[in-house]
């Protein structure tokens, strides 16, 4: 398991150290500020003639001060404003570096998720991963606060100690002996603050599923009633949360309790020993007596700031995995890979894909030959290897057996996604963002034409989007909801088209439309077939009448192909 400084340092972006280093060098200044300060108690009292200014009289003098009253005073109140200067440039620096490392840490986990393989994504947990981008890497920003917090207060405290033991070793010593029981006295609260980490990470991460599915499930949730059902099971995930951070706001209180009552009794304990055992005249009490009131503060502070850092740890735990496993996952660099345009066509040679935790394949041993020209529809049962098998054809997966084809070349690995910017995808639910027309087609797609748009639209049986006032400039909505279920897909057809495909799929793009927005989409589709390859993945419907060729798939085995006629129906 790392040990903390391991965990705050996995946590800084390499090219975040340096300015690591900085921060740190303010915290060592505004320390060293405070510890002179609180050092020039002494000579400050001797002025007062309580008694002998001692070794930092000497000092004073080999620097030409002279051990007066004002001149004492002016140093303090100068070291006081420097302090405060200092605090002000740390406290941005502080704010910056965390803003930053949260920043890395969010942008090195989402770009390990978008370039991870394909079969890994999809079996990924989406509403973890999003609960660990959003609510767990923030966690950690708090997180690095307190840890940044409690670097800077140990700083403040070894400068403390440094004045104290100027002032007076043995007091010092005893004090010390105290702090460090107390902080071990607290072992038991950092272990039991991690453990709530994990708990409140597991309550935050449950929440946020209970949401998204809901959000996800609003239509059925009303259509059957289920509005309290939905509502308890969220709350439920709500109340778990809650508990959590209340146990721990709990543990954290008590332990803040202990340490005042604790510092009052060392205090006590040692101001009665220095006057009544040791002997040690008010000199050496009473700046031992403030450096004490101060050091207190700061290791309840050290403390807090450390449970803390220990509660939010298993947030950075979770977040590091998370870009482990994506990153372990991650598809061969296509940099410099590149695939000429399909002229013949697409071929799968014995092809199997299985997936982790499945008790068959997905697909099985699959030969299959799709043109460059013409429409393939892929039918059978759910769960018979349909989209698994447009995947391995669109370049998402690579197969664990058998071989690729393009134009009697095996498809390397690495050029997947060079592969991949030749292929479109029309998906059963539509993803539109809340952005203009203009954006949302020309997503993924740069150097696009109002003229080529046009004639995408015109492609894609999409003209109603000329009758809009604004036109492209028409701003959608949230998933584009004032659009029917047609009107999306035709939208998503059209902007499949504009990234000009040898390979375009059409993955269930019609099963939840009307038969008048089918035949829409089918007759947009009907000409395709004459300049690339369509893949049609349906159960029924007029997208199947246009297939020039039919394969029929059930458990991951190809068991009849047809031609438009019904010929060549060998068995597979």
């Amino acid at each position: 398991m790392r040990s903390d400084w391991q965990a705050l340092r996995d946590a800084i972006a390499p090219g975040d150290r340096p300015r690591a280093l900085r921060l740190a060098l303010l915290m060592v200044a505004a320390a060293a500020s405070e510890g002179l300060g609180l050092a020039l108690l002494v000579p400050i009292l001797s002025a007062l003639d309580i008694g002998s200014a001692g070794q930092w009289g000497a000092w004073l003098t080999r620097l030409r001060l002279p051990v007066s009253l004002g001149v004492l005073l002016c140093l303090f109140v100068a070291l006081v404003a420097l302090r405060a200067v200092l605090n002000q440039v740390r406290a941005v620096a502080e704010e910056r570096f965390r803003l930053g490392t949260v920043r890395a840490l969010r942008q090195r986990a989402w770009r390990a998720l978008l370039h991870g393989e394909w079969r890994v994504l999809s079996s990924l947990q989406r509403a973890d991963a999003a609960s660990t981008l959003i609510g767990e890497v923030e966690r950690v920003g708090y997180g690095l606060r307190q840890g940044i917090a409690a670097v800077g207060i140990l700083f403040t405290l070894s400068a403390v100690l440094i004045a104290a033991l100027a002032i007076s070793p043995l007091i010092t010593a005893a004090a010390a002996a105290s702090g460090g029981v107390i902080l071990l006295a607290y072992a038991g609260l950092r272990r039991r603050a991690r453990h709530l980490g994990e708990r409140i990470g597991r309550a935050y991460a449950a929440m946020h599923a209970s949401f998204a599915e809901g959000l996800a499930s609003l239509r059925t949730i009303k259509s059957l009633g289920g509005e309290a059902q939905a509502e308890a099971s969220a709350m439920v995930a709500v109340r778990a949360m809650e508990d959590a951070h209340i146990a721990y706001v709990r543990d954290r209180g008590l332990g803040q309790v202990a340490l005042h009552i604790g510092g009052a009794v060392s205090l006590a304990a040692l101001v009665w020993l220095a006057v009544n055992r040791w002997h040690l005249g008010a000199l050496a009490v009473l700046p031992m007596v403030a450096v004490f009131a101060r050091a207190v503060p700061l290791l309840g502070q050290l403390q807090e700031a450390w449970l803390q850092w220990r509660h939010v740890r298993p947030a950075l735990e979770s977040t590091l995995a998370l870009i482990t496993a994506a990153e372990a996952a991650r598809e061969p660099d296509p940099e410099g890979q590149s695939v000429p345009p399909l002229r013949r066509d697409l071929q799968l040679r014995q092809v199997t894909v299985r997936f982790d935790g499945a008790v068959r394949p997905a697909l099985d041993g699959i030969d299959l030959v799709v043109s460059a020209r013409g429409i393939v529809a892929l039918t059978g049962p759910s769960g018979a290897g349909k989209s698994t098998l447009a995947d391995l054809l669109g370049g998402l997966l690579s197969p664990d057996a058998g071989t690729i084809l393009l134009d009697g070349q095996p498809l390397a690995p690495g050029a997947r996604g060079a592969w991949r910017k030749r292929v479109a995808y029309v998906h059963q639910d539509p993803v539109l963002m809340a952005a203009s027309l203009r954006e949302n087609l020309i997503w993924g797609k740069a150097g696009v034409s109002d003229a080529m748009l046009e004639t995408a639209l015109r492609e894609a049986a999409a003209d109603f989007a000329f009758d809009w006032p604004q036109g492209l400039d028409t701003v959608l909505g949230d998933g584009g909801r004032v659009l029917s279920g047609g009107e999306r897909q035709r939208l998503m057809l059209a902007r499949a088209l504009l990234r000009e495909p040898d390979l375009l799929v059409l993955d269930e793009a019609t099963s939840a439309l009307d038969a008048a927005s089918e035949t829409q989409i089918a007759r947009a589709v009907a000409g395709l077939g004459k300049r690339m390859a369509v893949v049609v993945i349906s159960h029924r419907g007029a997208l199947l009448a246009l297939a020039d060729q039919t394969v029929s798939l059930d458990c991951g085995r190809i068991v009849a192909k047809g031609d438009r006629a019904g010929a060549n129906g060998d068995d597979g």
